[in-house]
């Protein structure tokens, strides 16, 4: 049985471990201390485990109703905070909080002998906590500032290598284009205040919606706010530009970012304010945003060469995908889908750095041959790939499915758009897995000459660390055990949380009822329920069709880099324009960079706040320090020292106070 108090535990356990390793190991065992990571790894198995207590008593007694308390309370503000535990609070604890577990498990090995070792721990707390104060937080406000914090967060573990330029460079570009999307969440946060203040309670907020208190263009309006934020977090269309270069942290922390915190909080954000954004008019917009981005960035997984980049732009992708589903209303398939994604995506990444363990690259044209080498990273690897390009039995499977299943039972244009985007995605997909598969784990080494390393320098590439930073051996068994234990979760998680019949003790769609018919608050009756995915049917034509396209993916990959049936190299010249504005990712760094911040911003706003400054401000300045100092001049003239002046203006003043008298007395 969960109470307020464990819940709250949830939290300060990561806390915590914070405080205990920022503070007490390294100041007095040292920056390198490998106690750090086993307090890390002790809090946040500590948080997992009161995670799946909470799971537990939540299925066993539906949500579990805690009163919230007095924050702040000042003349006509009044604000709460609290807890709120649900279906979709203890979903994402379990999540959050088990592959935390594991990531942190592995960058034991990972980071091992690395100079900031404590530092790294403290912050992957402070990541966790920050999260799981997310998910649980009753409160908007509440929820605001966990929000911030998760983006502090990514900024210090994405610069974690602040020596490095281009972390440092990562780092500032991620914090600053998400916080574009935060104002929006701001905004919208302010403007449901102006309402009501008893709207920053969540439940407070589900109540009024389905009393229809609010209205619909109210909802409409805060529905963007919080969508823009959703925009920036899970990095959709257009402010997605910033989760590819987040790359430049330690591969633990990606497999982190990518699988169970900031990019699935945009998710969770427009999940927790579901009947919101149905109650708006903008469920249309985010389906589309959703189905576009899922395309567009797999189409830059297509072409781009490091590993951590290309699963970089599958999880933008993947984001899309529950991006969609929400809004055509599928909202039980978008969180399945949120569920399985980061138990594979988390395999992957962590799978890429045992690559780069092993290799001293991340670079996939340096790669090669590391089949043999690596033998458990590589079926680790390749089930994870499989689950991800959503073949069948493995996870990935039942929950991609679900959701083009779903837009194809919604059968409106919107439904039909964004079903054929979510098809024309999956047969992406599969090729750029299955590409990165061949190209890192068969055919032969490719890394480590000296003309591989000129040819790269030539091109502009990175340049290969080289076989002098090579082992080819398989990675310690605390990187590879989580590894195999995500991909084991890759395989049955799937079908076992929500089968299509009954499975032992498991019921028929036991997840999706979960999340939808028994969470009355958000689904108050059995038809929003059934519209929100509680019981769907399983389409054969729609499965059939995508896994068709992603075997077609599959094979397209293997002629082109197994057997070399179709060459790439072409491929890349039939389409060379194409293919330029894929690799360069549509130019939007550019268009970012130059366009909106050197010619725009600098050249018009700084610019004419410059001219503003020195012609107006600067100026106003010396004229009234001329003024006063004219005046204070003025004045020394009658301060002289003779006493026949001060007579003059003592006679002078009483002359003036008489008069005053007589006019106006």
């Amino acid at each position: 049985m969960i109470t307020e108090g464990l819940a709250w535990l949830i939290i300060a356990l990561p806390i915590a471990g914070l405080l205990v390793n920022g503070v007490l190991i390294r100041a007095f065992v040292g920056s390198s201390s490998k106690y750090a990571g086993y307090v890390t790894v002790g809090v946040i198995g500590g948080s997992f485990v009161l995670s799946l207590i909470a799971l537990a008593t939540v299925m066993s007694d539906g949500p579990i109703e805690l009163e919230p308390h007095d924050w702040i309370a000042i003349g006509g503000l009044n604000l709460t905070f609290g807890l709120i535990i649900d279906q979709l609070t203890v979903i994402m604890l379990v999540v959050v909080s088990g592959v935390s577990l594991l990531v942190q498990i592995y960058g034991q090995a990972y980071m091992h002998g690395d100079k900031s070792y404590t530092r790294y721990f403290a912050y992957m707390s402070l990541f966790t906590a920050s999260m799981l104060g997310l998910v649980l937080s009753r409160n908007m406000i509440q929820i605001f500032v966990f929000w911030e914090l998760v983006g502090v967060s990514s900024y210090l573990l994405i610069g974690f290598w602040m020596d490095r330029p281009t972390a440092a460079a990562a780092a500032k570009k991620a914090f600053l284009m998400t916080r574009f999307g935060d104002f929006g969440f701001l905004l919208g946060i302010l403007y449901l205040y102006s309402q009501s203040p008893l709207y920053m309670d969540v439940s407070e907020l589900y109540r009024a919606i389905e009393a229809h208190e609010i209205a619909v263009g109210v909802a409409t309006w805060v529905a963007l706010g919080l969508f823009a934020g959703a925009i920036g977090k899970s990095a959709q269309f257009p402010l997605h530009s910033w989760l590819p270069d987040a790359m430049e942290g330690p591969t633990s922390v990606s497999a982190l970012i990518h699988s169970a915190t900031m990019v699935t909080a945009g998710v969770f954000l427009v999940a927790r304010f579901f009947p919101l954004f149905e109650h708006s008019d903008i469920m249309t917009l985010v389906a589309l945003v959703g189905g576009f981005t899922a395309v567009f960035a797999a189409t830059m997984g297509l072409v781009a060469n490091d590993i951590k980049r290309v699963l970089a732009y599958s999880t933008i992708s993947q984001l899309g995908y529950m991006m969609l589903a929400l809004g055509v209303g599928a909202y039980a398939p978008a969180i399945f889908h949120l569920f399985t994604h980061a138990f594979f995506k988390a395999a992957l990444f962590l799978g890429a750095g045992s690559v780069h363990h092993a290799s001293g690259t991340f670079n996939m044209n340096y790669m090669g041959g590391l089949k043999k080498h690596m033998p458990k990273t590589y079926w680790g690897m390749i089930i994870a790939s499989l689950s991800l390009a959503g073949l069948f039995p493995l996870s990935g499977f039942w929950s991609k499915d679900e959701i083009l299943g779903h837009a194809a039972e919604v059968g409106t244009t919107t439904g039909n758009i964004v079903l054929a985007l979510g098809l024309i995605a999956a047969l992406m997909t599969a090729f750029y897995m299955f590409r990165a598969i061949f190209l890192t784990f068969h055919g032969e080494w490719k890394g480590g000459g000296e003309k591989e390393m000129e040819d790269a320098a030539a091109a502009g590439d990175p340049v290969p660390v080289g076989s002098a930073h090579s082992h080819f051996g398989e990675s310690p068994w605390l990187m590879v055990g989580p590894i195999l234990v995500l991909a084991v979760l890759a395989i049955f998680i799937g079908f076992l949380s929500n089968p299509v019949g009954e499975v032992g003790p498991i019921d028929k769609h036991a997840f999706a009822h979960f999340v939808t018919v028994e969470n009355h608050d958000v689904f108050p009756t059995f038809e929003t329920a059934e519209h929100a995915g509680a019981a769907p049917e399983f389409d054969f034509m729609v499965a059939g069709i995508s896994t068709v396209l992603a075997i077609t993916g599959i094979g397209l990959a293997y002629l082109m880099y197994m057997k070399g049936a179709i060459s790439p190299v072409a491929v890349g010249a039939r389409f060379q324009p194409i293919y330029t504005v894929m690799f360069r990712k549509y130019y939007f760094d550019e268009f970012y960079e130059n366009v909106v911040v050197r010619r725009g911003f600098y050249k018009y706003v700084a610019d004419a706040l410059r001219w503003f400054d020195e012609h107006w401000i600067d100026n106003a300045n010396v004229h009234l320090s001329n003024w006063v100092s004219r005046i204070g001049k003025s004045g020394a003239l009658v301060q002289n020292g003779q006493t026949q002046t001060y007579a003059v203006g003592m006679v002078i003043g009483v002359v003036a106070v008489i008069a005053a008298f007589l006019i106006w007395g």
